[in-house]
């Protein structure tokens, strides 16, 4: 039995050596499959069809009437929060009224800044209408207008930190001090016209944002001084700065006369009446206090 199965075994090997080469009869010299050339295959026609099952997903997501119901809903969401928004910032923030204040152009400025320097020879003071609604500060020089607060505002800013340079003083933190300190003092007075509107009860068109104008108009007078004291000296700053507090003073009361006091008093009458009298001081309480600023602003910055 041992013998048969030897004789088996030794029969059974050449059977495994001819399936063997019945294998690899396909390629007689090669031992193993190659299939490094199988990967390029598949990825070449997943990124052909890649775009185009892409391109069908999106155009199934469109075509889904849900898609479309989804989308619809969230733009007028957007829009409706958009209103919202717009709505509640123009409540606190009156974007609309603002630009009527930043209506202007070179040829206004340049007469703006002439009359906040010399006052002296303009005549008409009034505030043109069209339709009940006062015109664009650009056509009309006697307009209020934020333009020109906001710009010098700035530049003193700037003119206060190059002061402070000369001087060896500069540094961020004094610089920021100094803006600081000038926008509080102006939000302070700006408040304490409205107070003392509201207890002389005056019945007048000027609003928060003209009373913040006017306020800013002195930053020019500011400039002009400060610039005068770094070229000339000490005594050109209190020249210049004298002669721009007397300009301020003018067109503060020319400017706010029309404003606050009566049609009588606005023609040059007699002011007669404790209110009218109570309207004449605080026109005048007003204007005075512009030289003050400008000079409790001002002089630290000149040495």
């Amino acid at each position: 039995m041992d013998y048969t199965a030897a004789q088996s075994g030794f029969r059974q090997q050449p059977d495994m050596r001819q399936r063997t080469g019945a294998m690899d009869g396909s390629d007689g010299s090669q031992l193993f499959e190659d299939t490094s050339g199988v990967g390029f295959g598949p990825q070449t026609g997943n990124q052909a069809a890649g775009p185009q099952a892409a391109g069908f997903a999106g155009q199934t997501l469109l075509s889904d009437p849900m898609s479309n119901l989804a989308m619809a809903y969230g733009s007028s969401l957007a829009t409706q929060g958009r209103e919202m928004v717009d709505k509640n910032l123009d409540r606190f923030i009156p974007i609309s009224k603002l630009k009527y204040y930043f209506a202007v152009d070179t040829v206004y400025v340049g007469k703006k800044l002439g009359l906040l320097v010399f006052p002296y020879m303009h005549e008409n003071w009034e505030v043109s209408y069209q339709q009940d609604t006062p015109v664009a500060p650009r056509f009309d020089v006697n307009a209020p207008d934020l333009y020109i607060p906001a710009m010098g505002f700035i530049t003193y800013v700037l003119v206060a930190g190059l002061a402070l340079g000369t001087q060896n003083r500069f540094s961020p933190e004094l610089l920021g001090v100094q803006a600081s300190s000038a926008f509080v003092w102006l939000i302070m007075e700006v408040l304490a016209v409205l107070l003392s509107l509201y207890l002389v009860t005056v019945n007048t068109d000027l609003t928060t944002i003209d009373l913040l104008a006017f306020s800013g108009y002195k930053y020019v007078g500011m400039i002009v001084g400060v610039v005068a004291g770094l070229l000339f000296g000490r005594p050109a700053y209190y020249l210049s700065l004298l002669w721009c507090c007397v300009a301020i003073f003018v067109f503060m009361i020319r400017t706010l006369r029309l404003k606050l006091l009566s049609e009588a008093a606005a023609e040059g009458r007699l002011v007669r009446g404790t209110r009218n009298q109570l309207r004449m001081y605080l026109t005048m309480s007003i204007a005075a206090a512009q030289p003050i600023f400008m000079y409790w602003l001002t002089y630290h910055l000149i040495r």
